[in-house]
């Protein structure tokens, strides 16, 4: 009788040290985190949402523009990075999987392979900007493209720089994330019972791959 009692003191141990003091259990600390994630997704919508009707406003007065616009940047490094980044939702939705399954090693394993494709889309992308620079290809007052001294492109690539940088900015978070949640795995604190944080950060991932999605056709392959 006293290895089964010892069993469950251990386990109820081990909720407790998950357990937030606000929460009585954790079946509600779960659905609230769930829950203020997808919130937090909703809000992210909204300002990238703003954007795209911002994107399109300025497309329908300088439809010319943005059409040369779309022509001067990097198609190959566009479609590279959305592959890159489809490549990566599926790896860390598999880590969720395998955690599911006990195994951790693997699900460490895919979390890296995650933030190395995260890594190898901030370098292409950080190419392309420097194409761009090379090029006198700056947002705002900055501009000094001569091939497209337009007002329209000056807003195209102003557009361009504030909508990729704002993701690639959400991208580094995303591999903080990723890498603070393959530390936890690593320490048996995320684990096979108790993984919610595992999903939440997917669910952050998801979210920057698929915003991802709708810019790639609005500056590379709308021209």
């Amino acid at each position: 009788m006293s290895a089964p009692s010892t069993q469950r003191e251990t386990t109820h141990g081990a909720a407790s040290e998950r357990l937030a003091i606000q929460f009585s259990d954790l079946a509600k600390q779960d659905h609230a985190a769930r829950f203020g994630m997808w919130v937090f997704l909703a809000s992210e919508l909204l300002l990238f949402g703003a954007l795209f009707a911002l994107y399109v406003a300025y497309r329908i007065d300088y439809p010319q523009e943005f059409l040369a616009g779309v022509e001067h940047n990097a198609l190959a490094l566009g479609t590279t990075n959305t592959f890159l980044l489809i490549i990566s939702s599926f790896t860390i939705a598999w880590s969720i999987h395998m955690l599911r399954k006990g195994r951790p090693r693997v699900t460490v394993q895919l979390l890296l392979v995650t933030m190395v494709l995260g890594v190898l889309f901030l370098v292409f992308k950080g190419i392309e900007y420097s194409d761009h620079f090379a090029h006198g290809i700056f947002p705002g007052q900055l501009y000094a493209f001569a091939e497209l001294p337009t007002q329209g492109a000056t807003m195209f690539f102003t557009l361009y720089y504030l909508m990729t940088g704002l993701h690639a900015i959400h991208m580094i978070i995303g591999l903080i994330i990723v890498g603070w949640l393959a530390l936890r795995v690593w320490r048996g604190i995320t684990t096979s019972r108790y993984h919610t944080d595992l999903e939440v950060g997917a669910l952050y991932w998801h979210l920057v791959d698929s915003i991802w999605i709708f810019l790639w056709p609005l500056f590379y392959l709308t021209g």
